[in-house]
């Protein structure tokens, strides 16, 4: 591993994707069910690559080629090791609902005072979670990296790779759950985070009005959050503001479910000394561009973009919310929920039902929604978009939430009105 890491250290980056390929990288060939990337090694190195890592023997005479038996393990381990050479906090972050803009958010207040890596959008699997380590620099000061789990000992393994000082669990709740298959596994799978913080002796960030992540929780470098967090929000309409300390804050962030992560954000960054007002100035600037709780006004509308991932409990979340702002015309495009096994009927029958009860006008998309539903049901976003054609939404506050793969980013009809 050390002469695999005197590369890495001579190397610009680390690239798994030759259509982003960087001058000088080291190049790790990855394979998957529909792709192999060690049939393009030979082309990468030719394209400028320092150095690949490859599973093709046939390159074993080049003295630009690393080859292995398992380029991903590779990956693994040389991100496990250029861990161990950092001294630096290693904030690991994970949870059902909340923790990318709970990364984005710690990391925009720590960024204020010292210099970060943090994850980049939503890498955060087996394969995320190394190139985010690989991406620190001597320079840095910090690293926030999160993780994500869709089956039983992922957070585990992650864990194992990044080896975090410090652990920040927003909430456990039912997503995935065909990969888990009961929700005493998510529980189980999330909280390794809390098991490997405590045997490297660091310190966890614990929501202390969630029974979950209290229950058994027996440790004494803990600083919780969130005791009176709901009494924080000034006002949402339709952005939240919100208080820090004695700091008022007007965010860029709809949904009152988001004052957990602020809190959350808030509370790491006074444990690093970064005064309220440094907090207050840098969750004022973050302004989200993920599609999680973003608004934006598209011609007569108010959108509320929400679709990059959906589940039971952040689903329901997202409808109360709309429900409390105040707009004379509210609708909700809702796509399927996934991942959701045998729990499926009853979640979409329960969120059909509280569209209805919230008395929200509201139309669904997906096989999922039509099973449970008979009116505005569309079968897939072209539906959707032609029915929205011929009637247009105009001067509506629209929240448009689902799953990743119901490619609710498509309804062009309503985001390009």
């Amino acid at each position: 591993m050390k002469n695999l890491y005197e590369k890495y250290q001579k190397s610009s980056c680390v690239c798994t994707d030759s259509r982003n390929l960087t001058p000088n990288c080291l190049f790790v060939c990855l394979k998957g069910a529909n792709f192999d990337g060690n049939k393009f090694a030979l082309d990468v190195l030719e394209q400028g690559a320092a150095y690949v890592i490859t599973e093709n023997r046939d390159l074993q005479d080049n003295p630009r080629a690393v080859v292995v038996e398992d380029a991903l393990k590779t990956l693994q381990q040389l991100a496990n090791y250029h861990r161990q050479q950092l001294k630096m906090p290693v904030i690991g972050i994970t949870g059902t609902n909340g923790k990318t803009t709970t990364k984005e958010l710690v990391n925009a207040v720590l960024s204020s005072t010292y210099k970060t890596t943090c994850t980049q959008g939503n890498l955060n699997n087996h394969i995320g979670v190394p190139l985010t380590l690989l991406s620190i620099k001597p320079t840095d000061e910090m690293a926030i990296v999160e993780m994500g789990a869709n089956h039983v000992g992922e957070i585990d393994d992650l864990c194992k790779i990044a080896e975090p000082t410090f652990g920040l669990i927003t909430n456990i709740g039912v997503a995935h759950i065909e990969g888990f298959g009961s929700k005493e596994n998510i529980i189980k799978t999330k909280k390794a985070l809390y098991q490997h913080v405590i045997a490297n002796n660091g310190t966890l960030f614990v929501n202390e009005t969630d029974s979950i992540l209290r229950e058994n929780l027996n440790y004494d470098k803990v600083v919780f959050y969130g005791k009176d967090a709901e009494n924080q929000i000034v006002e949402m309409n339709p952005y939240l503001k919100i208080r820090i300390g004695e700091q008022e804050v007007q965010t860029h962030l709809t949904g009152s479910y988001n004052i957990w992560n602020f809190m959350a954000a808030a509370t790491v960054g006074r444990y690093f000394h970064i005064a309220d007002e440094a907090i207050a100035k840098a969750l004022s600037n973050y302004v989200p561009s993920n599609h999680r709780s973003q608004v934006d006004r598209i011609g007569s509308n108010i959108i509320i973009s929400d679709y990059y991932n959906a589940n039971l409990t952040s689903m329901t979340a997202a409808l109360k919310n709309l429900s409390q702002l105040e707009h004379p015309r509210k609708v909700a495009v809702l796509g399927d929920m996934r991942e959701l096994g045998d729990l499926s009927v009853e979640a979409h029958t329960e969120i059909s039902q509280l569209a209805e009860n919230l008395h929200i006008e509201t139309y669904f998309v997906g096989q999922e929604f039509g099973k449970v539903v008979k009116k505005n049901v569309f079968a897939d976003v072209e539906e959707a978009n032609a029915y929205f054609i011929a009637h247009p939404l105009e001067n509506a506050m629209v929240l448009i939430k689902g799953s990743n793969s119901m490619h609710l980013n498509k309804l062009t009809t309503i985001l390009n009105a």
